[in-house]
């Protein structure tokens, strides 16, 4: 996760912490923070260990998705594998674990291809985003409390899932996304230099 070294104005100083929640994912604490022009502020932040989320390919060209029950949206979401980074473990052996335990592939290749702040404004979750190829077959068993049904779709059907509406994970989205942009090649390329005005 990155860090802030050099001053800059807009600069948030804490001078008091206080744990409110402490549970298995989560922690939730309150800062007390000391504005630039000097008075103070509160910040609720919920502390999470960081993320993954994997795009892979199997051996027919479609990308595994899992269809789960989102307690706080109060319904299923359809996303791209992806879970949380346990202590120690580095987030290519997480994301490889996540793309085991959830569809049943293990990553020939794995790619790192971005990295984010999930909810800057009240989280500290920083979430790593993989391409994964030349997948096989292999399993791990899911998490206990893991209820999830696996689909398949080509990149040009998740794209137009995510027209739909449904796909409304941001994480899913933005990888996807990047993959649609890569996938489109020397036409993309043409786009951005004629925004830049080249």
């Amino acid at each position: 996760m990155p860090e802030s070294t050099s001053p800059d104005p807009l600069h948030e100083a804490t001078v008091g912490s206080e744990r409110i929640y402490e549970g298995h994912l989560i922690n939730l604490r309150r800062d007390t923070v000391r504005m630039p022009e000097g008075h103070e502020a509160t910040r609720e932040v919920v502390e999470h260990p960081g993320a993954v989320v994997v795009l892979a390919y199997d051996d027919e060209g479609r990308i595994p998705f899992v269809r789960q029950w989102r307690a706080p949206v109060g319904g299923p979401l359809l996303e791209l594998p992806a879970g949380g980074i346990d202590p120690g473990e580095e987030p290519a052996a997480a994301a490889a674990r996540e793309l085991q335990e959830e569809v049943g592939l293990k990553p020939g290749k794995l790619e790192q291809v971005a990295a984010f702040w999930a909810a800057p404004g009240w989280a500290d979750e920083y979430l790593y985003a993989y391409i994964a190829r030349d997948c096989m077959a292999s399993h791990l068993l899911p998490d206990a409390d893991e209820n999830l049904e696996i689909q398949r779709h080509t990149l040009g059907e998740a794209m137009e899932l995510v027209e739909q509406g449904e796909i409304a994970d941001s994480k899913s989205i933005l990888l996807l996304q990047h993959s649609a942009l890569h996938a489109a090649g020397p036409l993309v390329n043409k786009i951005v230099r004629h925004y830049r005005g080249e």
